[in-house]
């Protein structure tokens, strides 16, 4: 009796050994980040460390959404920067994904859309340096009225360009606070800068399912100052708009983009992105932020630049003026009589272009030089010697023209 007692009792401790060595192999397998991707897990690991005493937040925000959700919420907590890590609650993530994917659900243009580019594009929260506002339900109901019924995306991208002004009561105003502002901060004051503005449009865009980032350069080629714009992807392709449209792939400011120089980060011309590039945004207003990721997008413009005048140049639609600046009208063409002046050119109220003139070392042929459409009037504006803005009617006919234009510099 006793051997078989003894016997007994091994079976049973193996028997026990082997269901506790089953269920540390269960453990064992068990996936790190169940529903996330494998792809995530090394990144996640690095930013839940980053993320210090905020790691519950964020670990609560990947664990109490849907499995078909947690792709995104991985996407975004692998690139959000130091800043989101340390600060960005569970409800907060949480509503945006919820709105975000309602957003999915809803239209066809966003059902449509590749992974890639609804996470990167539509998803995020934020898209330069802003502050952090939980804006997409709101901003959802507030847009869904006007694009319910678009066809395609096109329309509905209209929709929201030509009601935007009209539903959050926003004007451009260098009156505002910051140039940074975020879509609350700037509907509380009424009015924002042009990147204010563009922040606006792509957070009213992302609401409704429209893939948007922000665009702009950090200055003119010919050291006018920067500029923020909009971009949005229709059917595999960026086109850029702004928060008062004139229509895709059309505005005054080409003129300008397309002679940026993709190799001088200054110069060049990028868009905004969520997912880590190695490029940073330039944030004009404080340089040293550099945790904005970026893409280089200068050939792009460039190349339509390009297009666009040799169409419309082709097509007889358009007509050489030169520009020149001198100091006072007794001055010549000689080159000590040039300056380097801005001058920016309007066609009615809308800015239709502009540009440096050549001073007085550069070649005697060199003019600031814009193709216009002939038989209308232009306005030159620029700031002469005594800081007064000067306006210049000119009308322009069917035949090249020089406008020469003077600084009121007393000899």
């Amino acid at each position: 009796m006793f051997y078989k007692y003894s016997n007994m009792g091994k079976i049973s401790a193996l028997s026990g050994l082997l269901s506790f060595l089953a269920a540390m192999f269960i453990i064992g397998c068990a996936p790190k980040y169940p529903g996330v991707p494998e792809k995530y897990h090394a990144g996640l690991d690095e930013a839940l460390q980053a993320a210090g005493e905020n790691r519950d937040e964020l670990e609560t925000a990947l664990n109490e959404i849907p499995d078909s959700q947690k792709a995104a919420m991985a996407f975004l907590v692998v690139n959000m920067p130091q800043r989101d890590l340390e600060g960005l609650s569970a409800g907060f993530l949480k509503d945006n994904i919820e709105y975000a994917f309602k957003a999915r659900e809803t239209f066809s243009w966003a059902k449509a859309l590749p992974d890639s580019v609804f996470f990167n594009e539509v998803l995020p929260y934020a898209s330069l340096n802003e502050r952090r506002d939980n804006w997409r339900e709101d901003f959802f109901q507030l847009f869904y009225p006007f694009v319910k019924d678009a066809k395609d995306i096109r329309a509905a991208i209209d929709s929201v360009n030509q009601n935007i002004v009209d539903v959050v009561k926003v004007e451009y105003n260098t009156n505002r606070k910051k140039p940074d502002q975020s879509p609350f901060e700037s509907m509380e004051q009424n009015m924002a800068s042009c990147s204010g503005l563009s922040i606006l449009l792509t957070d009213a865009f992302r609401a409704v399912g429209i893939p948007s980032r922000i665009a702009g350069t950090a200055n003119w080629h010919d050291d006018r100052g920067n500029h923020s714009w909009n971009e949005v992807w229709v059917d595999g392709q960026w086109y850029f708009t702004e928060y008062y449209p004139s229509g895709l792939n059309k505005s005054w400011f080409l003129n300008d983009a397309g002679k940026a120089d993709k190799n001088d980060p200054k110069y060049a011309v990028w868009a905004s992105s969520f997912e880590k590039t190695g490029n940073s945004f330039p944030l004009v207003w404080d340089m040293n932020i550099k945790y904005v990721p970026a893409v280089n997008v200068t050939d792009r413009y460039v190349q339509l630049y390009n297009e666009q005048q040799k169409a419309k140049l082709a097509s007889g639609e358009l007509v050489e003026v030169e520009i020149i600046m001198l100091k006072n009208d007794k001055c010549s063409l000689v080159g000590d009589d040039r300056m380097a002046i801005n001058v920016d050119v309007f066609k009615g109220e809308e800015q239709i272009g502009g540009g440096r003139t050549s001073g007085p070392t550069q070649d005697l042929n060199d003019f600031l030089t814009l193709y216009v459409d002939k038989n209308a009037t232009y306005t030159f504006r620029y700031t002469n010697a005594r800081g007064e803005i000067v306006n210049v009617d000119k009308e322009i006919q069917d035949e090249p023209v020089q406008v020469r234009l003077y600084m009121g510099v007393e000899e």
